[in-house]
């Protein structure tokens, strides 16, 4: 009996490769952030507008940071066995719109290093998690009781400010009235004191009606 025939396959890259970013959702490297669920990259918060198959290199980059992935890894990422294409000259201008993305260059790479007569590695190692950006300002950001606390706090210690200065006022007002009745009483009095005389002398100065008689 005759071995089974297995037909030959194209090599695939391994899924332990791929289990660094299996362990989290968003991808972070330099200023950029990569989010697989909604497969957008973006750079210190805007969005890259990054085609399939370039989005696919730099996936593939990220699995292995540090190591030479070859252009025939990239080759059989990015297209099918059936695909009838020239295949170096794609992979080359695939990897020419990501370093152009990332602002990377060839003569001074930052990110993306070619690998002479081999293919590209990655300079960078990335960092995998799950925590979400936005969650970082949720923390951050006050709840909503304090929030409303702090309105109200703000507004209690501006009405005790402005219950001062009113009692202040009415107070100032009543001393003022105070001291204008004080000083109305004593002119009252002092007039009085000086005009007594004069009605007196004029009483004792006319005749006696008893006189006539």
């Amino acid at each position: 009996m005759l071995p089974e025939v297995i037909p030959m396959q194209e090599p695939e890259p391994a899924t332990s490769e791929r289990k660094l970013l299996s362990s989290g959702r968003y991808v972070n490297f330099g200023p950029f952030r990569i989010d697989q669920q909604r497969q957008e990259v973006t750079r210190d918060g805007a969005r890259l507008k990054l085609q399939g198959k370039v989005y696919q290199v730099l996936l593939t980059l990220l699995e292995k940071p540090g190591e030479v992935v070859t252009r025939e890894e990239l080759r059989i990422r990015l297209w099918p066995a059936d695909t009838h294409v020239n295949y170096d000259a794609n992979v080359n201008t695939t990897v020419n719109k990501l370093r152009q993305a990332l602002g990377d260059s060839s003569g001074r790479p930052l990110y993306i290093e070619t690998i002479p007569r081999k293919g590209y590695c990655l300079l960078v190692r990335p960092e995998v998690s799950d925590k979400s950006p936005f969650s970082l300002f949720a923390k951050s950001e006050p709840s909503a009781d304090s929030s409303q606390a702090s309105p109200q706090s703000s507004r209690g210690s501006a009405f005790s400010k402005s219950d001062f200065w009113i009692v202040l006022g009415v107070i100032g007002l009543i001393l003022a009235g105070m001291l204008l009745g004080a000083g109305i009483t004593r002119l009252w009095i002092y007039q009085g004191a000086t005009m007594a005389p004069f009605p007196l002398a004029i009483i004792f100065s006319r005749p006696s009606a008893a006189a006539f008689f």
